[in-house]
């Protein structure tokens, strides 16, 4: 049986028995009367086994605990999530064997694991970033553990299986890829095999739901994972999942888009706030910030992707762009020649920053450049609009431009001629919009708690138990998943969306 040690409320616990009279008593279990005696202690202990066992696992799947407090209501209902306390191997010791690896970047990756995931702080430089704290280098990759971290501070967290809504599965799937995945197949899937054998074993598996309540985090694009065709073919990518695990719903940086059960949450950001105060301090500051550029870039052209290298191209041509190319080779997949002060500068002081496709869909820099209350420019719907459908609002007009990337291409409109006809009026109700948006975007400091404001965190834990009430309650999510909430030509030119008709 698995218990759950994250949590600070401790399972009730069977204590052995102790004799009546304390221990000046000899011992005398010779004769019928000590076998009498002996006989019922072992009864006793076995009752009060199996009563604990009936508390711990008894009632409806989802039931939830109901507080002592006033008035008798209990605000965790629907929402408590018990949470596997796994072997080390699948998460502690990913971190703690990291710098053993030296394949690719996972050196760079294990340097910015530190401070629960965040990565080292970062000091203010010329007012860019606020003298409070708060901000960290962290990694792009590092969502694993900063969402376990944050997990063992979730207010409904529960050690009563039967009483969580979901149930959390804290293994380090990005991670583990990240450090295997110029490996072998047998290399790759190793851990997550492993994992898959350990969950079947467990009760709350196959008690509940098979594991269709079941979720974990892999900080890393879907393809990552969903994009192999079949168990044999070990070719790309890690088989996290293969067979059982499908019935598990996957929180990543990128959704595939196909399979229903991969569901895209932001990108980490720098910025990491401990209290609502350090919330609102900046969004003030990015509410007053002076913007003398119409617009910006940072980041370097993905691989085959001509709309991207035209956006570069037209932002180096114009006077009233401002950008800073990434260096591309394959141990970086950072913007490590430029430091986050730079970057978070950069987008301060531009009115617009483009979002071409990077070396997926999606990038790092669209969450950055929202926290510093820069609008995005995007030229794929899938790039936001398909999936990031729990952080972003459905009217994707209130707070970001959309150029399709075929008229980029094609060269039938200019960016800049598009962003200079936006009238200024909603220019500034689109950045206000923006700078609204900023805590869902972000994820708190996981040692601390914010109290009033609901940040990336809070918003894919509501998404998640949603989604298992949803199949609970039977529905088919099949005919919602993200690829369907965009119909084919859905999306006009903003050219002629804001130019005067």
């Amino acid at each position: 049986m698995q218990m759950n040690v994250a949590n600070p409320t401790a399972p009730l616990q069977t204590k052995p028995a102790r004799k009546a009279g304390g221990g000046a008593r000899s011992r005398r279990t010779t004769g019928a009367k000590g076998k009498g005696k002996c006989r019922f202690l072992t009864a006793l202990a076995v009752t009060a086994w199996t009563f604990y066992l009936y508390l711990h696992f008894s009632g409806p799947s989802g039931t939830a605990q109901v507080s002592r407090g006033s008035g008798g209501g209990d605000p965790c209902r629907g929402r408590y999530i018990y949470m596997y306390n796994l072997p080390p191997r699948f998460n502690a010791d990913i971190i703690r064997d990291c710098p053993k690896t030296e394949a690719d970047h996972w050196g760079d990756l294990c340097a910015s694991l530190s401070n629960a995931g965040l990565g080292r702080p970062l000091a203010d430089d010329d007012g860019v970033l606020t003298g409070e704290g708060g901000w960290y280098d962290t990694h792009q990759f590092a969502l694993d553990a900063i969402f376990h971290n944050r997990m063992k501070r979730y207010e409904c967290l529960t050690n009563r299986s039967s009483a969580a809504a979901a149930v959390f599965v804290p293994f380090y799937a990005g991670l583990d890829f990240a450090r295997n995945h110029h490996h072998d197949g047998a290399a790759r899937d190793a851990a997550s095999t492993d994992l898959m054998v350990w969950l079947t074993g467990q009760f709350q598996w196959g008690r509940r739901m098979g594991g269709l309540d079941h979720f974990l985090v892999a900080g890393r694009t879907g393809f990552d994972f969903f994009r192999r065709g079949s168990d044999v073919d070990t070719s790309r990518g890690n088989g996290l999942l293969m067979r059982a695990a499908r019935n598990m719903s996957v929180l990543v940086l990128e959704s595939t888009l196909r399979h229903g059960g991969d569901y895209a949450v932001p990108y980490p950001t720098y910025f990491h706030p401990r209290s609502d105060a350090d919330v609102l301090r900046w969004q003030d500051r990015m509410r007053g910030q002076r913007r003398t550029r119409l617009m910006a870039f940072v980041g370097a052209p993905g691989p085959d992707t001509p709309a991207s290298i035209r956006v570069i191209a037209e932002c180096k041509a114009s006077s009233a762009c401002t950008m800073l190319g990434c260096t591309r080779s394959p141990r970086n997949t950072r913007c490590r020649n430029h430091t986050p002060a730079n970057i978070m500068r950069l987008f301060q002081k531009a009115s617009f920053c483009l979002q071409p496709r990077g070396d997926s869909w999606t990038r790092r820099s669209v969450f950055d450049s929202m926290v510093a209350g820069c609008i995005p420019v995007f030229f794929h719907a899938a790039s936001a609009y398909k999936q990031y459908r729990w952080h972003l609002p459905k009217r994707h007009l209130d707070y970001s431009v959309y150029i399709p990337d075929a008229d980029v291409r094609e060269r039938n409109v200019s960016i800049e001629a598009v962003l200079r006809a936006i009238p200024p009026a909603t220019v500034e109700r689109m950045r206000e919009e923006v700078i609204k948006l900023i805590p869902t975007v972000i994820y708190a400091d996981p040692r601390s708690r914010l109290e009033t404001i609901k940040d990336a965190f809070d918003v894919a834990v509501e998404g998640i138990l949603d989604l298992v009430a949803r199949i609970k309650n039977g529905e088919d999510l099949d005919s919602d998943r993200p690829v369907s909430d965009d119909p084919a030509n859905l999306y006009v030119s903003t050219e002629s969306t804001f130019r005067p008709k």
